[in-house]
């Protein structure tokens, strides 16, 4: 790996000098500040792991697991035997060993509170393998979600072509049907493999009663126990992911008759595809979080949207009840607009689901009522007791006084309910996203809805950001949303300006691992690579922010020293975006690896960071070399 050589025409060629990778400069001073005679001993290791890396409880047993871990490299004779030396303690700093993330953290949240109080791992049309217009549909994207922890799965079924089976599909367009029952088997056979905590299989339903059925019959002999049936109507409060261990949930609304056929023009699919080729291949920036745009004034009343409660009901009535009894969370709207489909019902919890279109226009008029509900009109318990107390001394009987206390616990119990405490409130791509692209999973999250469903092969940066948030609790599928989007006293405004709580401050010392996982050639034909790395926060609108280092030119190894910082307002929300990518003067950028962290968990110190594919896969090699922060 001395030298490389890149054919320019038929008869010249240019040879590159590659450099061997080096500890950086200020590596070089930890080690000298934390080392004797050239030799970091267990005892000064320890030292560093405390006061650099921020390991308050690490002990000398844990340093010396460190070394003991390093015992496969001896052979590159850079051990001594009372210690590390310097390319030793290099190694360990860029080694798997370690990670930015608590290597083997488990659940770290508490699972007892009911399913309402946690964000969830969401897909959207779990069965698609591409466009939502004329890709396949397949039970292996079901068995990849599952398996990357997705804890939503959902299903459209419809009647098959002869009307006597159902089928998986989107309905009306050119996509291939999957069986149910196949899908049903295999979220059986994979669905606690990345987790234990419950899968929830929400289903589009367009049948028929006697293949509502059908479907009954299916689900209740493919899962057996492993179903949760509540045996209620409607369940009163959530149970807990930890009491669903290893359950399987149905959410579903009553069918309906879907609105009218939409034609699909071939036209319209091969624009789509023109769209996805002039795309960067590492998608799209994430959109900015702000309200509506006009040109999402589009007619989103399809296929996933939810009925009238009342026409829900009159359904109900023609519904086969073995199939009702099967339904855990049930889906559905109030009649009305907005302030109907987010009022909180005290006898029963549900899902109610708005598109991000519908999201972006009620943060805009209905902001702090998708997570608070009578906040405002209900300010005040104290000014409701002190009312009640004068009432019940004018009217002086002790049934008035009960009465009037009744009201007032009311009134207050009222000032205390928020929709996404109690209720599930689910967001999906709007219609238009016929590449099955994504939004920026923020705009759910801030406003505390628990499931926002992503098209999890529309693979781009709001799939990455996806990906980190789940990072999260040991990569369970649940994350406990903050305190602040459970508080019963005071409603979040992620608009409102906020004190900075924490700046994270972020070095960036270098990268390797290219030369290993590509060939010599993939970025550029003539020389070696010019990489540059872009480093930011996705959270909260004023915390979100992209920056840049420099390019360094020709280096495989590229060593970039460069300290970034970040001031958070919620740091609860926000999450570390990394990306690399090589600079190409005649054509766009390539796409050199990235990964999303949350910064909840993030260790400080000198840490190796593995990078992903677009796709969310793991590099074999290629990693960078940073340094994190909290000030």
């Amino acid at each position: 790996m001395s030298k490389q050589t890149y054919r320019v025409c038929f008869c010249f060629q240019r040879r590159f000098k590659l450099a061997a990778t080096e500890a950086p400069l200020e590596i070089k001073n930890f080690f000298d500040q934390y080392s004797e005679n050239g030799v970091m001993s267990v005892e000064h290791l320890h030292r560093f792991l405390v006061e650099v890396q921020k390991e308050d409880k690490a002990t000398v047993d844990d340093a010396q697991g460190i070394l003991n871990s390093l015992n496969e490299l001896k052979h590159l004779n850079i051990f001594h035997r009372r210690g590390l030396t310097l390319e030793a303690f290099f190694k360990y700093l860029f080694g798997d060993i370690n990670p930015p993330l608590c290597p083997s953290p488990g659940v770290q949240d508490d699972m007892s509170a009911p399913l309402s109080h946690y964000f969830i791992y969401t897909g959207h049309n779990s069965y698609l393998t591409g466009n939502q217009l004329s890709s396949d549909c397949s039970d292996v994207p079901i068995v990849k979600a599952l398996q990357r922890g997705v804890r939503v799965i959902e299903l459209d079924i419809w009647p098959n072509s002869s009307k006597d089976n159902v089928d998986v599909l989107h309905g009306r367009t050119l996509t291939t049907p999957v069986p149910l029952i196949k899908c049903l088997r295999s979220v059986k056979e994979h669905a606690f493999t990345a987790s234990e905590y419950p899968v929830v299989i929400t289903l589009e339903d367009h049948l028929t009663p006697d293949l509502q059925a059908k479907v009954a019959d299916m689900v209740t002999h493919t899962f057996g126990d492993m179903l949760f049936c509540p045996g209620s109507e409607c369940l009163k409060e959530f149970p807990s992911p930890e009491s669903l261990k290893k359950r399987i949930i149905i959410s579903t609304k009553p069918p309906k008759e879907y609105l009218k056929t939409k034609e699909v023009k071939e036209k319209e699919i091969n624009a789509n595809k023109e769209k996805d080729v002039a795309e960067e291949a590492w998608g799209k920036e994430v959109p900015a979080l702000k309200g509506g745009d006009d040109q999402f004034d589009l007619d989103e009343e399809e296929d996933d949207d939810e009925d009238d409660l009342e026409d829900d009901l009159k359904e109900q009535q023609n519904e086969a009840p073995e199939y009702k009894r099967l339904i855990a969370i049930h889906a559905g709207k109030g009649k009305g607009g907005l302030d109907d489909w987010l009022r909180v019902d005290p006898n029963k919890v549900r899902r109610l689901s708005l598109s991000e279109q519908e999201l972006e226009k009620a943060v805009v008029t209905h902001g702090k009522e998708i997570v608070s509900k009578f906040t405002d009109f209900y300010a005040s318990r104290t000014i409701w007791l002190a009312f009640g107390i004068l009432v019940s001394k004018v009217l002086g009987s002790n049934k008035s006084k009960m009465n009037t206390l009744d009201h007032v616990n009311i009134a207050s119990n009222q000032a205390e309910e928020r929709f996404t405490q109690w209720n599930i409130l689910r967001v999906y791509p709007k219609g238009i996203r016929f590449d099955s692209s994504n939004y920026n999973p923020l705009i759910g999250w801030m406003h505390g809805a628990q499931m926002v469903a992503f098209n999890m092969q529309g693979y781009g940066r709001s799939l990455w950001v996806m990906h980190g948030m789940f990072r999260k609790n040991g990569g369970c599928g649940y994350v406990k949303k903050p305190d602040f989007l459970l508080n019963s006293v005071e409603a979040f405004d992620p608009s409102a300006k906020l004190p900075v709580k924490k700046t994270l401050k972020v070095t960036v010392y270098m990268g390797e691992g290219w030369y290993f996982d590509f060939r010599h050639t993939h970025f550029d034909a003539y020389s070696p690579p010019d990489f540059y790395a872009r480093v930011g926060i996705a959270g909260v609108g004023v915390d979100t922010v992209m920056k840049k280092t420099k390019t360094l030119e020709d280096n495989w190894i590229p060593n970039w020293n460069e300290e970034f910082e970040f001031p958070l307002t919620v740091p609860e929300l926000a999450l570390l975006r990394i990306e690399v990518h090589e600079y190409d003067m005649s054509e766009k950028d390539d796409f050199g690896g990235q990964t999303c962290l949350p910064v909840s968990e993030l260790r400080s110190g000198i840490r190796a960071v593995p990078l992903h594919s677009y796709k969310g896969d793991k590099y074999k090699s290629v990693k960078l070399l940073m340094r994190f922060e909290f000030v």
